[in-house]
């Protein structure tokens, strides 16, 4: 764990993250939300979580970071876990069978996708798409499609395209190359312009007990839009 510093205080009405969440916890009932600051949050994570009980912020302060579990104000962290025995027990391994995406590819929706991330940007972009170079590098979405599937329905690079599933529809530019295999297509999410999630398929997986956003049957078609 290391400290981060705040590279600019907060601008106009603007506040910090944790003043925000506990403001939000207060005006929904919450107990025990009033801190003063982030130390303060801090103090309280050491108390009730015993692998963070020696972390403050004096400690890091004076040391610039520890590694957890770090019980007690006098234990020098942990750089390695695991070295003489589990730190949590013994490991439990569980077979699966292979089990094939809630969505295949059809007649109708023929390709499948699958959601990546770019190099350049981040999540939903709400950092990165504030730096003038990253923008540059990766201005807006893009779908990845593979150059035998481009040539079937004639689609050339940089053309505009409509992406859709049995849940919406989004518009943004090809990109043909040979990264995407055949029968699958790529996009990011980075782009409020173009929400790909729209597209995506919530199937629940009783296994991981998440969606499945990562896979789901589309068609790309041309676009009239420039």
């Amino acid at each position: 764990m290391q400290r981060v510093r705040a590279a600019l205080e907060p601008l106009g009405q603007s506040q910090p993250d944790w003043w925000i969440v506990c403001q939000i916890a207060k005006r929904m009932g919450g107990k025990g939300f009033d801190y003063n600051n982030p130390q303060e949050i801090m103090k309280e994570i050491s108390q009730l979580t015993p692998s963070y009980g020696g972390i403050s912020y004096e400690r890091l302060e004076k040391e610039g970071g520890l590694q957890w579990p770090c019980p007690t104000p006098d234990h020098p962290g942990t750089p390695r876990l695991h070295t003489e025995k589990f730190t949590r027990g013994k490991g439990k391994f569980s077979p699966l069978e292979y089990r094939p995406p809630a969505e295949l590819p059809d007649a109708e929706y023929p390709l499948m996708l699958t959601t990546q991330r770019s190099l350049f940007q981040f999540h939903t972009g709400t950092m990165t798409r504030k730096v003038p170079g990253l923008n540059e590098l990766r201005p807006e979405e893009l779908v990845e499609i593979n150059p035998v599937d481009a040539q079937k329905l004639d689609i050339v690079d940089g053309e505009m395209v409509k992406v859709s599933s049995r849940r919406g529809e989004v518009d943004v530019h090809a990109k043909v190359t040979q990264g995407s295999p055949v029968g699958v297509v790529a996009m990011t999410f980075h782009f409020m312009e173009s929400p790909t999630n729209v597209l995506t398929n919530p199937a629940f997986d009783p296994v991981s007990k998440i969606p499945e956003y990562k896979v789901c049957a589309v068609k790309i078609e041309k676009n009239n839009k420039s």
